[in-house]
């Protein structure tokens, strides 16, 4: 969708937006730190100056061990190492690679590697090397500063860059972007941009790249996820395939959450604003680049049609009523179908009955018109191909709608190769391995996979944490038409699933892993393999987690599976652009267990 009042750039004004007013001229060093969690101690020091930080003439004096204890810990939060996977650890692996091994281990050794040779709002030209996986762009410092990364967002490889430090780490700092000196110009095409936000907002890295370039940078996350995090030798991963693009590219993203805070304190009468009018303090929208204060955003262009439609209205109410407010708030706007009268819910608490009246037929016809829900209580209804799902609208659902057929084919695909026969039927003629009949969906959801695989597959079992989440998927079940027994959603651990599909038959049974950011766990991996199904396919939005993971299932099967001949191998790899114009990627990895090479006996040769 193309703003109506997107202005046209002139070749001098194309990077203007990005020249934006810094963020440390708008907020404290100690808002700074305290928005980046970054202690102050990791400024480099003075010559001369000591670490102890000095202390108040009015304060009392701490006795020597609480003195040695307050010191102790502030030294252990400086040099806290980032959580496995966490995005701090993904940042510093793309550093260390660029940085080299041998640099990194030579400033370990020295006690450099926390030394940065910038202090903050320090000023300095740089040229970018490549691209972070999170959408920033990576320079090396020049000389004569020693080894050091600079991470900036909204900057690309080969670009001249002009940034400002604002927060120091392991080996790198964070800057701000202030001028984009020399741009790429193969890469660069602000005319691109569809956002008047854009370069400000946080909320997307890749506007002014062509979508190719978009779906390039994020095949070589995936690369990198599985170089960084697997632990596995590159013989073991399949060459990642191209990034399966988002038929919509703008216009997609069927949820948004733009938020607000309450009123500053010293706003006190309501007739301190004029009538009709926003107060220059309220501000509806997004965070700031690399900040946590909000923007006013009027519309946003990733959103669906009918978001942005209703969020003008909305926006205007807020304003009738700021004074309302006690507090901050988190909006919600979500795209569903038009629910009929007949199948609207008169609770908040489940989600409506199913409707015997109402047919697939009657429904494809009648429910197409597109609404926006703004209850957090209410329901959303949504079609992925030939079926329809409906969930509560504060629950999880994939908000990317136009890039839901071609991933569930892919995994179907995935499931049933092209060498083998046909997906199996729901008559069940399908019989070895290659025609899978039972179907396991761990994290299952409002059912997404389960249902929409429904008809290649004679049993079903789904299991997810969340109490709504499984009412939907039952109800979807129903509304689906799906005949009574097929599928079966359980609320648990998905650690548990496979104590209730013992009854399944373990060559004949595929299971989908759909989890939440952090990932699966060793004890599912352990009782996953302990149930040995044929297929697994890990779906994932967090392809650094599921990297870890698949290291862990390969590794873990070939201990275990040892005795039956048995191992998974990782038969493909593919990303998927459910978020065009950001850096996230999706990612989905298949697993088939096959029989075990036998070892070569080097006596015998």
């Amino acid at each position: 969708m193309v703003q109506s009042n997107t202005r046209q750039r002139s070749p001098s004004q194309e990077l203007s937006h990005i020249d934006k007013k810094p963020r440390l001229d708008v907020e404290t060093d100690a808002q700074s730190q305290a928005s980046h969690n970054a202690p102050l101690t990791d400024e480099p020091m003075k010559a001369g100056e000591s670490s102890t930080p000095k202390q108040n003439p009015d304060q009392k004096k701490p006795a020597q061990g609480q003195k040695q204890k307050k010191n102790s810990k502030r030294k252990k939060v400086k040099h806290a190492l980032p959580d496995l996977c966490s995005p701090e650890d993904v940042i510093s692996r793309d550093v260390f690679a660029l940085l080299g091994e041998e640099t990194v281990q030579k400033a370990v050794e020295e006690g450099l590697d926390w030394n940065s040779p910038f202090k903050q709002k320090d000023e300095v030209e740089l040229v970018v090397s490549e691209m972070c996986s999170s959408g920033d762009s990576l320079s090396i410092a020049p000389a004569p500063h020693p080894p050091w990364i600079v991470l900036t967002p909204l900057a690309l490889p080969g670009e001249k860059i002009r940034v400002r430090i604002y927060y120091n780490s392991r080996l790198y700092s964070r800057a701000d972007l202030l001028e984009v000196v020399k741009p790429n110009p193969t890469l660069r095409d602000m005319n691109r941009v569809k956002c008047k936000y854009f370069g400000e907002c946080g909320g997307c890295q890749y506007q002014m790249l062509s979508y190719e370039t978009q779906l390039d940078l994020k095949q070589n996350v995936v690369v990198k996820a599985y170089k960084n995090f697997s632990g596995l030798p590159g013989s073991s991963v399949p060459t990642v395939q191209s990034t399966i693009g988002s038929p919509l590219q703008y216009g997609y993203r069927t949820k948004i959450t733009p938020h607000f805070e309450v009123r500053p304190k010293d706003i006190k009468a309501k007739d301190s604003i004029e009538p009709g009018t926003k107060p220059d303090w309220l501000r509806i929208g997004f965070n700031k680049v690399n900040t946590k204060f909000v923007m006013d955003i009027e519309e946003c262009p990733i959103a669906a049609p009918v978001i942005n439609e209703a969020y003008g209205p909305l926006r205007e109410k807020i304003v009738e009523n700021i004074f309302t407010y006690k507090r901050g708030v988190s909006l919600l706007l979500r795209e569903s179908l038009e629910l009929s009268p007949t199948s609207v819910s008169t609770t908040t608490d489940t989600l409506p009955k199913a409707d015997s009246d109402i047919t697939m037929d009657t429904l494809s016809k009648d429910m197409e018109k597109k609404v926006c829900i703004t209850n957090h209580k209410g329901t959303v209804r949504e079609r992925v191909g030939d079926f329809l799902f409906e969930y509560g609208a504060s629950s999880f659902f994939q908000n990317n709608n136009s890039v839901l057929v071609p991933l569930t084919s892919y995994v179907r695909d995935a499931i049933f190769p092209p060498s083998s026969s046909t997906p199996s039927d729901p008559s069940g003629s399908a019989s070895s391995n290659l025609n899978p009949t039972h179907l396991v969906d761990a994290y299952c959801g409002s059912g997404l996979f389960a249902i929409t695989l429904s008809p290649y597959f004679q049993t079903i079992a789904g299991i997810e944490l969340s109490t709504e989440s499984i009412k939907a998927a039952k109800r979807n079940a129903e509304l689906n038409n799906l005949p009574s027994g097929k599928c079966s959603f359980l609320e648990g651990d998905a650690s548990n699933i496979f104590t209730t599909v013992q009854s399944f038959p373990r060559s004949e049974t595929v299971l989908i892993i759909d989890p939440p950011r952090r990932g699966s766990d060793e004890k599912f991996v352990d009782q996953m393999i302990d149930f040995g199904c044929s297929v697994v396919v890990y779906v994932s939005c967090n392809v650094h987690t599921q990297a870890r993971d698949v290291g862990m299932i390969l590794r873990k099967s070939q201990e275990k599976m040892k005795e039956k001949g048995k191992e998974y191998v990782l038969e493909s790899l593919r990303g998927f652009d459910l978020f065009p114009q950001t850096a996230h990627v999706e990612s989905v990895a298949v697993l088939r267990l096959i029989d075990s090479p036998r070892p070569v006996d080097v006596t015998q040769s």
